[in-house]
Order: C-alpha cells, then sequence, then structure tokens
C-alpha cells in the first residue's frame, strides 16, 4: 500500500509539472490568432489532467476513480492533438514539443496501465 501511495504522490507531481511546462510553452508562443487559439487548447486540455487526477485519487468509489482516470486519458490524447497541430501548421518547430509530446505519451501508458488493474480489480471483488 505504502508504494501505491508514494506512486499517486509522484503522479501527480508529475502531471503537475505537464501542466506548468505547458504554461511556458503557452507564454513562449507567438501572439498570432492561430498560435493562440491553438495555445489555449493545449493550455485547458493539458491543465485539466492534474486537476481530474487530484479529483480521481479522492473518488469515492471504484468506478467513479476509473471515471476520472478516463478523463484524465482523454485531456492527454487531446493535449497531444494540439500539440501536434501548434508543429503541423508550422507556428512553432518540433523540437519545442517533442519533450512534452514524449511526456504526454508516458503518462497516457501509466494512466491506462492504472485504469486496466483498476477495472481488473474491480471484476474480481465483484
Amino acid at each position: 500500500m505504502r508504494d501505491a501511495k508514494k506512486s499517486m504522490i509522484e503522479l501527480s507531481v508529475r502531471t503537475k509539472e505537464f501542466a506548468l511546462r505547458v504554461i511556458r510553452l503557452y507564454c513562449a508562443l507567438p501572439k498570432s490568432t492561430q498560435a493562440q487559439v491553438l495555445g489555449k487548447q493545449v493550455l485547458r486540455s493539458s491543465t485539466s489532467v492534474g486537476a481530474n487526477y487530484r479529483e480521481a485519487k479522492r473518488s469515492r468509489s471504484k468506478s467513479e476513480f476509473i471515471a476520472k482516470i478516463g478523463d484524465c486519458l482523454k485531456e492527454l490524447d487531446e493535449t497531444s492533438y494540439w500539440l501536434e497541430l501548434l508543429v503541423e501548421s508550422g507556428i512553432i518547430p518540433l523540437t519545442k514539443t517533442q519533450a512534452l509530446q514524449q511526456e504526454c505519451n508516458e503518462l497516457i501508458a501509466i494512466l491506462t496501465t492504472i485504469s486496466k488493474k483498476t477495472k481488473a480489480s474491480a471484476l474480481h471483488t465483484s
């Protein structure tokens, strides 16, 4: 149980740091309308990941936890999409988003594993 609690704290820190990194990216974007519109989208979705994860940690049931983790996954997928658009539209170079995309993919993998394990344990306790 101790390792699970430590992992949850580490993931909370990691999702918050991810949001802070995207905030810094947003602040460095050009002031063009296109850059600001896409930037606000990536800002919203990336900052929602940590907020939803905090809600998941305080969930009252496994089903509520699973649903909140699902929300985190949706927001991460959306964040990845907006980062791709920022690069593919030529607004920023790929080098500016590679580390963020990698972190996004790693968070997706971690949260997918958590979701699958929680779903499996919920089936065994039902």
